[in-house]
């Protein structure tokens, strides 16, 4: 099937014509202004304005000179190829189907974006997702790890007896925090296996744990400080709002129309799964 010309003339730097060139203001030029024509069909200014809005980014840079002249030659070309066509195979009506189904679609889409989005909606999407948020305990913890729980308990004892649990953790723990003073950072809820969680929650900054038990070992956990995490401003929600509220209003639309549309889907087992890779099929 036939995809795309390379367009060379894109990078021939080839001039535009003085008699093609558009007046300042484009006067009274519009999409269905009629540019070429070949073999009496017509090449519009709305076909070329669509085929330069789908090049690669690359080309997109270009004068739009290069642009003009690239461009109109490609839809050119493409003309005098598709005039040989004598026959169009089912696979091509059966791509075009596709390709306008896309493009309506793509359309209604557009519409219900633009109309689900608003400064109102947004701040009272913002306003429920704080709300439910609210503050966020954060805690900066130290830890030992060790293989069993006498050991852990002997530590413990070691820091309660004045030594300095970052060296300990560097002498003794057998996680891979151990060479850094056993320092985990700063580290919220759901982000620490349950018993470890459970320990810290249950702390005072400087205090220090008993043994807790995790499927990673034996730890001795010291809690170094706590802070509340704010949450975070509209501006850093905004484009995760924007997202919901438009994925929520197009979903709203689809069960909406799903309810009063008449659809009629094949019975379980009427086609092999398979067959959807058959290409064959495609073919005259």
């Amino acid at each position: 099937m036939y995809n795309s010309l390379k367009i060379a003339s894109l990078v021939a730097g080839l001039a535009l014509p003085a008699s093609m060139a558009l007046a300042e203001g484009h006067g009274d030029i519009a999409a269905d202004t009629v540019v070429a024509t070949v073999n009496g069909t017509e090449i519009t200014l709305g076909e070329m304005i669509i085929t330069k809005a789908q090049l690669p980014q690359q080309y997109q840079q270009l004068p739009d000179e290069v642009l003009f002249t690239g461009v109109l030659d490609q839809l050119i070309q493409q003309q005098l190829l598709a005039d040989t066509l004598e026959e169009v195979p089912s696979r091509l009506m059966v791509a075009l189907a596709n390709e306008e189904r896309a493009l309506r679609a793509g359309e209604v889409v557009d519409g219900i974006y633009q109309n689900a989005v608003s400064e109102e909606a947004i701040q009272a999407a913002y306003d429920a997702r704080v709300a439910e948020m609210g503050d966020t305990m954060e805690w900066n913890a130290s830890h030992i790890l060790v293989e069993t729980e006498e050991e852990a308990a002997e530590i413990k004892a070691l820091v309660e007896g004045g030594a300095d649990f970052a060296e300990t953790a560097q002498e003794r723990s057998t996680g891979p925090s151990g060479p850094n003073g056993g320092e985990l950072g700063w580290f919220g809820p759901g982000m620490m296996v349950a018993p470890f969680e459970e320990a810290v929650t249950g702390m005072e900054s400087g205090d220090v744990s008993d043994p807790v038990e995790t499927q990673f070992g034996w730890h001795i956990v010291k809690l170094n400080e706590t802070r509340m995490q704010e949450a975070p401003s509209l501006d850093e929600l905004r484009a995760e709002l924007t997202q919901q509220l438009q994925e929520a209003a197009l979903q709203a639309r689809l069960d909406e129309l799903g309810t009063t549309a008449e659809i009629e889907r094949p019975e379980d087992g009427a086609f092999d799964p398979s067959i959807i890779s058959d290409l064959d099929l495609l073919e005259d």
